[in-house]
């Protein structure tokens, strides 16, 4: 299974650089469909994290059509006005599937989405809460990578999803927020929309909610699950991003992968692997190493091998940071 995820993850994101022809993702899609069938369907459950807040803890393995692509965490906050939730989802079924989560604990409805980047899981369920009334909201800059990847991530996921994916579309904040840093208020909740810098996927953002010191990190943090370093991800902005996201001492953690945890975990999955990486490579770099010579000297890194996933993306992570680095 994991090294389907793999396979899956390097086409999907690979496109915006290959541009192959539609039929041919279309292909890969149904293909990896044919293979990752076999886990038992994912239902959404709504996990309290503290007072208001709840998290939506989905699968760490790839994204399969029994999970409705839903490998990834999202989250709300109910407020008296009614539910702001951060992210939507890959689909209007899924985006269905964590509608009926959020009513599990509240009759209120979803009046605002907030996405926290681009990847399609985070936010190609906009069009379902959208045709509901719900308002979607999301940085200039994550709305730009949202756009540039719309159409490759609705083919693969067309190929994935088969019928449960019918009626999804790409759907963007239509006033995107043209700033950095923005402060929201629902009913009486102040929220915090921040960029911190490109990671990820470029244009990523966190939610943060200072009453209770919860940090809704999307794709910036990954808890007991190796993150994934992409052709077009930024691993120097990942580093200070990460670093900057300390400075807000979240007390409660929502990562883009993993449990609900804090922040003494979130630096040891997520920021000493970032160290470790860039440290460990800029030097290989600046010695002229090869770089299948410094894939195999760092392939082995006992203190990341509690990670899940370790064994299919560390290698793949180390030659992409070589390959980022030697091209700054």
């Amino acid at each position: 299974m994991s090294s389907i995820e793999i396979t899956f993850n390097d086409i999907q994101h690979m496109t915006q650089f290959t541009r192959r022809s539609k039929s041919t993702y279309i292909l890969w899609a149904t293909l990896i469909t044919g293979v990752v069938h076999a886990s038992d369907s994912y239902q959404p459950v709504a996990e309290n994290i503290i007072d208001n807040l709840y998290a939506i803890i989905g699968p760490t393995g790839p994204r399969t059509y029994n999970n409705h692509a839903l490998n990834n965490n999202l989250g709300f906050i109910v407020t008296s006005e009614g539910v702001v939730l951060i992210d939507s989802g890959a689909s209007n079924q899924g985006a269905r599937l964590i509608e009926h989560a959020v009513a599990s604990v509240t009759e209120k409805p979803v009046r605002w989405v907030i996405n926290t980047g681009s990847q399609d899981h985070r936010w190609l369920g906009n069009s379902y809460f959208a045709d509901k009334g719900a308002e979607i909201i999301a940085l200039q800059r994550t709305v730009q990578t949202q756009n540039s990847f719309a159409e490759q991530h609705l083919t693969m996921l067309s190929g994935l999803l088969g019928e449960t994916f019918e009626g999804t579309r790409a759907y963007f904040a239509e006033q995107p927020v043209d700033a950095d840093f923005v402060t929201l208020t629902l009913g009486g909740e102040m929220i915090e929309l921040e960029w911190l810098g490109d990671a990820h996927f470029p244009g990523d953002a966190v939610v943060f909610h200072p009453r209770t010191s919860t940090l809704f990190s999307g794709d910036l943090i990954y808890i007991d699950r190796m993150l994934g370093i992409l052709p077009f991800s930024d691993v120097i902005g990942w580093q200070s991003a990460f670093h900057k996201s300390e400075l807000l001492n979240p007390v409660h953690i929502v990562p883009g992968h993993g449990p609900v945890s804090n922040s003494i975990d979130a630096r040891r999955d997520t920021g000493d692997y970032l160290d470790w990486l860039v440290s460990n490579l800029t030097t290989a770099v600046e010695e002229w190493r090869g770089i299948d010579d410094t894939v195999n000297a760092f392939a082995d890194a006992p203190q990341f091998m509690h990670l899940e996933h370790y064994d299919q993306w560390h290698r793949t992570n180390i030659n992409r940071v070589y390959l980022q680095l030697e091209n700054r």
